[in-house]
């Protein structure tokens, strides 16, 4: 090459250096710009998760969580009841509602089993889809009749032939008003938060069940065992540490005092959060009057405050267990006619 040619490519190369070291630029601070508004971006979504978490323990939960999705998949109701008049009589209402509901559209709503843990068939074995489990051994319950209900699930799951992969544990004060979804997803069951069921708040008792090294109190979820839609493999594991704890609980003066009428629904949570198994925390899940004056888009209604007014006409509440007492040896009265549920 001669001199000549290289002055002119030398000088060439100038004007495309400085373009080139233009374009690095502009790019480079392009991306410094996108990656400063995406920190502010995260921090301000980060802020906003963190104000949630500490103003709604509903949110408690991983992200994609958060979202309530349904899975679609069809779920099988497994109602425990007894043969004690009041019982039918709700079990009665309970699967007049299911049958109305189920194949409505939105409907995720499958099979039904009552699961009846008086260990002798009753008078409503042609009437409601039912199979017959043992109560606990005389005396074990100590009058406390719900103290059955993990040992039916226990006994129910070994024999029963379960198409659904899903189970909805329901009860016999549970009235369907609008078709349920499967609102669980996964490996996280879905549960309704109760109010009453304060975990952190008795966490001296909670540790006598669920040890430091299982991790932090806050792991017991809120909730009972009903209504909870859970996988049936999960509920597999989780019904025999259930049955356990339950009676552990009832055999310690200080948690049965402590907890009463809803020991057995702190035992489910405990239970669970033994397996490491967190609910999907769903307000909607569930109404409970008088508390809550609308349906709306909830599903159940959980008739268990007696609504009784005084002769002054005011109201008052009574526990619905304590109506259910009342009423466990009590006979139809004379004159009321039920007709069969069709």
């Amino acid at each position: 090459m001669t001199m000549a040619g290289r002055k002119n490519t030398g000088s060439a190369s100038v004007p495309l250096l400085v373009l080139l070291s233009l374009g690095f630029f502009f790019a480079t601070y392009n991306l410094l710009t996108i990656v400063m508004r995406n920190r502010a971006v995260i921090r301000s979504v980060a802020d906003d998760s963190n104000r949630k978490l500490l103003s709604d323990p509903i949110l408690e939960m991983p992200d994609i969580m958060q979202k309530q999705k349904t899975s679609g998949s069809p779920l099988h109701i497994a109602l425990t009841a007894t043969d004690a008049p009041y019982s039918k009589w709700q079990s009665r209402i309970m699967y007049y509602w299911y049958k109305k509901k189920k194949d409505l559209p939105g409907s995720d709503m499958g099979g039904f089993t009552r699961i009846l843990h008086s260990g002798n068939p009753d008078n409503l074995m042609d009437e409601i889809p039912t199979i017959v489990v043992d109560p606990l051994p005389a005396g074990l319950d100590r009058g406390y009749i719900v103290l059955n209900r993990p040992w039916a699930f226990v006994q129910w799951l070994e024999k029963a032939t379960i198409e659904e992969e899903y189970i909805l544990m329901a009860e016999p004060d549970h009235i369907f008003v609008n078709p349920l979804p499967n609102l669980a997803d996964g490996g996280y069951p879905a549960a309704f938060p109760f109010f009453y069921i304060k975990p952190a708040e008795n966490e001296n008792i909670i540790r006598k069940f669920f040890p430091e090294e299982n991790g932090p109190v806050t792991n017991v979820d809120p909730i009972g065992n009903s209504p909870v839609i859970i996988k049936k493999d999960m509920l597999d594991r989780i019904a025999p540490t259930w049955m356990n704890v339950s009676l552990r609980m009832k055999d310690d003066s200080e948690t049965d005092k402590a907890f009463g009428w809803v020991l057995e629904m702190y035992a489910y949570a405990v239970a669970s959060a033994l397996h490491g198994v967190k609910h999907i925390l769903r307000k909607d899940f569930m109404l409970q009057p008088p508390w809550d004056l609308h349906t709306g888009k909830k599903f159940i209604i959980h008739y268990t405050y007696g609504c009784d007014y005084n002769l002054k006409v005011k109201l008052h509440f009574v526990q619905a267990i304590d109506r259910a007492n009342l009423l466990q040896d009590r006979t139809q009265p004379s004159g009321l006619h039920i007709s069969r549920v069709s």
